[in-house]
């Protein structure tokens, strides 16, 4: 299996005019083979309804279908779409035996199990729509011999600002001002006692690749101590650039830090990273923003954290598991500002997802017109 960082060259091999192509290095990989044969190719989408006409670049969910419908079948094979994806009885178990490629987003997740993988016996290409491929067993796809491609930097700069949009929201504690208003009601002093200034505070991200980049570039103009943890240290002139400091050890960022942000990928190593005793070893009152994955934090530990006052708010927009189900503890915990897995998930990150997807087979959709088509 090979972990591809963009998905062009898998879709070109795949549909390539030549015999038979591979993106994937290994005796056991399973080739893609040339678009002569036609292929069966499933996408797997959250469904937009009333809100998919509103929006001609609205390509992320199921009706848009990626954008890539026209050039597919153009070519000769067969697109299916659905987002009906758990259970023995669900619309992609259906596909599971005769399907060649599968097309997952992380915002609407189809679980790849082993047992999935076993019973997909045409299967070549698994491909994420975005970034973080952990809703696949990894393992069974090496196995398997098959290639796991993803499309990033699509949705980085997406990423990046809703992070800087929850930072602030959580320092100005500004959803208790919102949640005022629209229950009639008007205590400034109830939202006052809890609000600061970001200037001057002290702010890591655990992880620094290009979200976490990003981010600190955005930060800089605020005046905060910038600080990440990553495997390798940055490059010394994006460190002068962005003002940002390395901590080599996590627990003494997260000891210094006023808000933490998480920006790492969900690994056996970062499961559960995030549990009672690390949570203990950070400042009191911390402010923590999650985009990354929901599994990365100790679930529990997280809502006992809000309850006492060692987390003073938490915000992000990954769950686990996703969708989250109704009796979610996150849903109720104080001091949050959850949402749904949006953040990746902006019209300007679609379009963008769906160029890079199948870069020049795209006339009809340019970052241009998302304002005016």
């Amino acid at each position: 299996m090979a972990m591809k960082r963009a998905a062009t060259s898998a879709i070109r091999a795949f549909s390539s005019s030549s015999p038979a192509s591979s993106v994937s290095s290994g005796s056991s990989t399973r080739l893609l083979h040339a678009s002569a044969e036609s292929k069966k190719i499933v996408g797997v989408f959250y469904k937009a309804n009333e809100y998919a006409s509103l929006n001609p670049n609205f390509v992320g969910s199921l009706e848009g279908a990626l954008g890539i419908r026209d050039w597919l079948e153009s070519q000769g094979h067969q697109y299916i779409v659905t987002d009906d994806k758990e259970g023995l009885d669900s619309e992609l178990e259906k596909h599971i035996p005769d399907l060649h490629v599968l097309i997952t987003t992380p915002f609407h997740p189809a679980y790849v199990t082993a047992e999935r993988i076993r019973r997909a016996k045409n299967l070549q290409l698994l491909l994420t729509a975005g970034i973080g491929s952990d809703h696949i067993d990894l393992k069974a796809a090496a196995a398997a011999g098959l290639t796991v491609a993803e499309v990033t930097g699509s949705n980085v700069v997406s990423v990046a600002e809703d992070e800087l949009m929850r930072i602030l929201i959580l320092v100005r504690n500004f959803l208790p001002g919102y949640h005022q208003v629209i229950n009639g009601e008007w205590n400034v002093a109830a939202i006052a006692y809890r609000a600061y200034d970001l200037e001057g505070k002290t702010v890591g991200t655990v992880g620094a690749g290009r979200i976490g980049k990003l981010l600190l570039q955005r930060l800089k103009p605020f005046n905060c101590n910038l600080l990440y943890h990553d495997r390798l240290q940055m490059d010394p002139e994006l460190e002068k650039q962005t003002g940002a400091k390395f901590e080599e050890d996590l627990d003494s960022l997260l000891s210094k830090c006023d808000v933490v942000v998480i920006n790492t990928p969900l690994t056996e190593k970062t499961r559960g990273m995030f549990d009672k005793e690390r949570i203990a070893k950070m400042k009191k009152g911390v402010l923590i923003v999650n985009n990354a994955r929901g599994a990365i934090m100790d679930t529990q530990a997280v809502v006992d954290a809000c309850s006492s006052g060692q987390i003073g708010g938490y915000s992000g927009d990954v769950w686990n598991p996703q969708p989250a189900p109704k009796d979610h503890p996150w849903r109720y915990m104080p001091n949050h500002a959850m949402t749904p897995h949006i953040s990746g998930t902006t019209i300007d990150g679609q379009v963008l997802l769906a160029l890079k997807s199948l870069p020049p087979f795209f006339p009809k959709i340019s970052p241009l017109n998302f304002f005016f088509g």
